[in-house]
């Protein structure tokens, strides 16, 4: 089957019957409690929109919003803290943490922030490898940090392998959000780290009396790491009532979704689009297991769509970027049109639904993405 989306129906989505009843090992308990250690730490807010249910037709919408988790307006400092606290920790006992290190990644924006400030926190360094196309607020904030930062001429994909190179030339760690073969140690902290986020929903559903959890996630995807996560949560319980996942990519960049449509694991190439964090063309290798056996459904949406959700978002008080308005336009794309009863028997939707969206970063995190600037 092709990787082209291009060749799939519209909208480009696809569902996969039996992903609910996949399971896995779950996310180590003591993530959250190093977590809820942190000076500012507190749960990010889980805000019920009934507009945005009447819109959908379905019983509740909540959004977690992760506009402003410890201090940075986006969620991905959950998972480098946890990760950078395990590398501090280990290197330490093993005798190296003498002096600092230096902290290498690539980013699209959000992650290479929260390393940068992570490290000078622990009063590490820094360097920051950023592909084209990056806003020059993003890099000047990422710079506010105290990061060193390098500009690459070319993909997220290119700026990663210059940051794996950097990492191995002196001596540094490479802290990366995405794994491949030989490089999954540190991606699988990021990953537990981002578990507090679940853990969280659970206890602010169940504070309202909906202690059965969700019926559907809707999950920005980028390499998958955060899907990785959701689906850890989700499938790693025997429970019942385990919720439908949705991944959401931008048209210009769904690897997941090929992945999906192919059965395996693929590149694809990518072009500009405005969900900057979500511009990745090869899915993580950590990932790629638990997206293709825990996620229900995957839908890709154009730059127009996500535009229009963070507006929606806007106009309802959740201040919102692109990326994390992802998953409320994949939602709308999949509901609305031609074929959205279809569709939404496939997602096992009714009027009594309970559906959460993940809103992972706030306006701010996410200029326009403009190529060149």
């Amino acid at each position: 089957m092709s990787e082209n989306v291009s060749a799939l129906p519209t909208p480009p989505w696809t569902v996969r019957p039996g992903a609910r009843t996949w399971r896995c090992a779950p996310a180590p308990a003591e993530v959250r409690d190093f977590h809820a250690a942190l000076s500012g730490y507190a749960p990010t807010p889980l805000i019920e929109l009934p507009v945005l249910a009447g819109e959908l037709a379905v019983g509740r919408v909540f959004v977690k919003d992760e506009s402003c988790r410890l201090g940075l307006p986006a969620f991905k400092a959950l998972g480098v803290s946890w990760a950078v606290h395990r590398l501090l920790g280990e290197r330490v006992g093993s005798g190296r943490g003498r002096g600092p290190v230096t902290l290498v990644t690539a980013t699209e924006g959000n992650h290479g922030r929260a390393v940068a400030r992570t490290a000078r926190l622990h009063g590490q360094h820094a360097h920051v490898f950023v592909p084209a196309g990056v806003h020059r607020r993003a890099v000047a904030a990422i710079v506010g940090e105290g990061a060193e930062v390098t500009a690459v001429a070319g993909t997220y994909d290119e700026a990663v392998r210059r940051a794996a190179e950097a990492a191995a030339a002196r001596d540094a760690v490479l802290v990366q959000d995405s794994a491949w073969p030989g490089y999954e140690r540190i991606p699988g902290w990021i990953v537990e780290g981002y578990s507090t986020l679940c853990a969280e929903i659970d206890e602010q559903l169940a504070a309202l009396g909906l202690s059965e959890g969700p019926d559907l996630v809707s999950i920005p995807v980028g390499v998958g790491s955060l899907a990785q996560a959701v689906v850890t949560h989700y499938r790693s319980r025997d429970r019942g009532g385990a919720p439908a996942l949705l991944a959401v990519e931008p048209e210009a960049a769904a690897c997941v979704l090929a992945g999906l449509v192919r059965g395996a694991a693929v590149s694809v190439p990518t072009g500009e689009t405005a969900m900057a964090g979500l511009n990745c063309g090869t899915p993580s290798s950590l990932a790629w297991p638990y997206v293709q056996g825990g996620l229900d459904a995957a839908v890709a949406v154009p730059d127009s769509a996500a535009a229009g959700a963070a507006a929606r978002l806007a106009a309802l008080g959740v201040s919102s970027g692109p990326c994390g308005a992802a998953a409320l336009a994949g939602l709308r794309t999949l509901l609305g049109g031609a074929g959205a009863a279809e569709r939404r028997r496939a997602l096992g939707l009714d009027a009594t639904s309970v559906v959460v969206l993940l809103n992972t970063e706030g306006a701010s995190a996410n200029p326009h993405h403009t190529s060149g600037q």
